[in-house]
């Protein structure tokens, strides 16, 4: 590219974000002090939004000067509504307030801003180092991290380029478009960036094989079809970060020659959809996207597709099929989508992650990159971390570090001072694994040769009260359903994996399920055509494999060690600790199952008891004297008193 075509690039990038900075400047240019508020789902499903209207209120009322400044999710989901206040006057740092309800947001604004006390007792600390009150960085949910792809997430308004310029963003994009395209898949592959989707395949490999294509129609898609449940990160990306998302795909685009792109999001992600439609019109408003991107003669026009929420549409042949408008089935490659894709073009589908996390490796450069991470799997992973951790939420950490560092360390471990019993990573198609691989590291390779997966990020965390078998029947249950029942193996031999599973959850097992189920297993993996087939017996073989005796225990005991399944527990009432006047459970049972004995102590009717656990919750702790046991004879049977008949 010519010397002057170089300048002009650069130029009209320069203003763009000179712009940008002088609006920043002039959004508060008396120093006010700052309310921010993180704005995602995750928040607003938190009552965010009552929260901001409350600062709102109080502020009119009180008559105070302050901004209010939305942003996207911080990924501190237990910390829910997340309030962040900087209050230059009061010479305190920024401070950063977990669960601000209305009543908290009126308090802080009168004590707060109003008087300067930062009310110690409901902050969580500083958002930087300071001498005068605790930093967030001294804990480990807050240091441990490594935040490349999730950079601005909790720190910009999502509906405002202006802020995501001033932050350096579309820097990349400038630079990409002043670089041959050879040289920018080159950068990618020497990062050795791999595709966070799941399968991990090198993306420079695969936009290779789309540039040197001789079709000069290809597409670019970004894969937000996200269905892994307790999966969140695609979703949050979208609302947090979507100009980071605008520009992976320009790279992208530019890297392989591609002109049109999609972003597949699914319509059961409405503020997504939202989010990421306002920003392509941001971003075409200010030309860095459309014609002649920044005067480089690069065109590309990104469009949204809404899917209507199959689990089967995040492989990529299927999604292709479903952009044609027919029903979302996979079909065998090759040839793959980067030949063949949508109407027949070349057609490179990458993760949202992956293309958010182009701006900071192009910025950056691919040592950069590769300074993060294992040698084979580069960078950092992002998870949403549920299930039974202290500090469940979105966690950005990077590639290598190991299991027990991100549960017990970083997420604060198991609650309720419960044991660890395992962890399912990759989703329905991953495995569960036990204690004992702890250590493992979280890398593509490490975990697959453990018998789970990367997969796209979704990670359940589980305690001592877990049911293996009942979480394999969870889990088939979801991947029977979502089948899309092209393939005999995967359409048939799900349901029967389900329908012996809930036979054992049931007390019903037979000898010779396990075996059927091993069986039946691996026929199901070698006779699928797609990634979901393929992987929806994992939970099953992985909890055959690490937890076969609480299969055993269901089949041949009949009970659960865990106390999880219906059918093989039941409650009783410690008639030794029982309180004679105390009559809490009887009040909340909802099928009068518990009755007065004869020592005026109340006792669980097993004939009428529907084991829903309300006593075992509503027993006072001074008492306790609720008791839940597996197999049900081991409860003991006490008469009701005449009168109660």
């Amino acid at each position: 590219m010519p010397t002057a075509e170089k300048a002009t690039v650069q130029d009209r990038f320069e203003a763009l974000r000179t712009a940008a900075e002088a609006h920043q400047r002039a959004c508060n240019p008396d120093h006010r002090p700052t309310i921010q508020i993180g704005l995602a789902t995750c928040g607003i499903a938190s009552g965010a939004l009552e929260t901001k209207a409350a600062f709102e209120e109080a502020l009119a009322e009180r008559g105070i000067a302050a901004c209010i400044h939305t942003v996207g999710c911080v990924g501190h989901c237990y910390a829910e509504p997340v309030v962040v206040i900087d209050h230059p006057e009061s010479g305190f740092p920024p401070i950063f307030y977990p669960q601000v309800t209305p009543g908290k947001a009126k308090m802080l604004t009168h004590l707060f801003l109003e008087e300067g006390d930062p009310r110690f007792e409901h902050l969580l600390g500083a958002t930087i180092p300071n001498d005068l009150i605790p930093s967030v960085t001294d804990f480990a949910r807050f240091n441990r991290e490594a935040r490349v792809v999730m950079a601005h997430c909790g720190r910009i308004d999502p509906g405002e380029i202006r802020e995501y310029l001033a932050a350096g963003g579309y820097a990349a994009l400038a630079q990409a478009l002043q670089t041959p395209p050879e040289d920018i898949i080159t950068t990618v592959a020497t990062a050795g960036l791999r595709g966070r989707g799941g399968a991990g395949f090198p993306a420079a490999r695969k936009w290779r094989l789309a540039r040197s294509s001789p079709d000069p129609v290809r597409w670019v898609v970004c894969n937000a079809d996200e269905g892994d449940p307790g999966a969140y990160m695609d979703r949050t990306l979208l609302e947090s970060t979507p100009h980071q998302i605008l520009e992976g795909i320009a790279i992208c685009a530019y890297a392989v020659g591609s002109q049109r792109a999609l972003v597949y999001v699914r319509a059961e992600y409405p503020l997504a959809v939202t989010t990421i439609t306002s920003a392509i019109a941001q971003a075409r408003a200010m030309g860095l996207l459309g014609a002649d991107i920044l005067g480089s003669g690069f065109n590309l026009e990104v469009e949204i597709f809404q899917g209507s929420g199959a689990f089967v549409c995040g492989e990529e042949t299927a999604l292709i099929r479903s952009v044609a408008g027919y029903r979302g089935m996979p079909h065998p490659r090759p040839p793959f989508p980067a030949e063949k894709g949508i109407d027949g073009h070349p057609t490179i589908i990458n993760n949202v992650k992956t293309l958010a996390a182009l701006p900071p490796i192009i910025g950056n450069g691919a040592d950069w990159y590769r300074g993060m991470g294992t040698a084979d799997s580069p960078g950092t992973a992002i998870f949403s971390v549920v299930g039974d951790v202290l500090h469940p939420g979105l966690v950005e950490i990077p590639m290598g570090t190991s299991l027990r560092t991100l549960i017990f360390d970083i997420c604060g471990g198991i609650p309720n001072k419960k044991q660890f019993k395992a962890v399912q990573i990759g989703g329905p198609s991953g495995g569960c694994l036990p204690a004992e691989f702890l250590d493992t590291p979280i890398d593509f390779d490490s975990l697959q040769s453990a018998g789970a997966m990367m997969g796209s990020g979704g990670m359940v965390v589980m305690d001592e009260d877990t049911c293996m078998v009942d979480v394999a029947r969870y889990f088939v249950d979801f991947t029977q359903k979502e089948s899309c029942g092209k393939c005999t193996f995967c359409r048939i031999g799900t349901w029967h994996l389900l329908e012996i599973l809930t036979r054992i959850t049931r007390g019903e097992g037979r000898e010779g399920d396990l075996e059927t189920l091993e069986t039946l297993a691996e026929d199901i993996k070698a006779g699928s055509l797609c990634g979901l087939g393929k992987t929806a017996p994992n939970p099953v073989l992985t909890t055959l494999r690490y937890f076969r005796d609480e299969y055993e225990a269901h089949i041949r005991e009949k009970r659960c060690p865990a106390c999880v399944c219906r059918p093989l527990t039941a409650f009783y009432i410690d008639l030794e600790k029982c309180a004679r006047g105390c009559n809490v459970c009887e009040g909340c049972c909802p099928v009068e199952a518990v009755f007065i004995t004869r020592q005026r102590k109340r006792a669980i009717d097993q004939e009428k008891c529907v084991k829903c656990g309300e006593c075992l919750v509503a027993c006072p702790p001074e008492y306790d004297a609720v008791r839940k046991v597996s197999p049900p004879g081991l409860a003991p049977v006490i008469a009701r008193p005449p009168q109660d008949d």
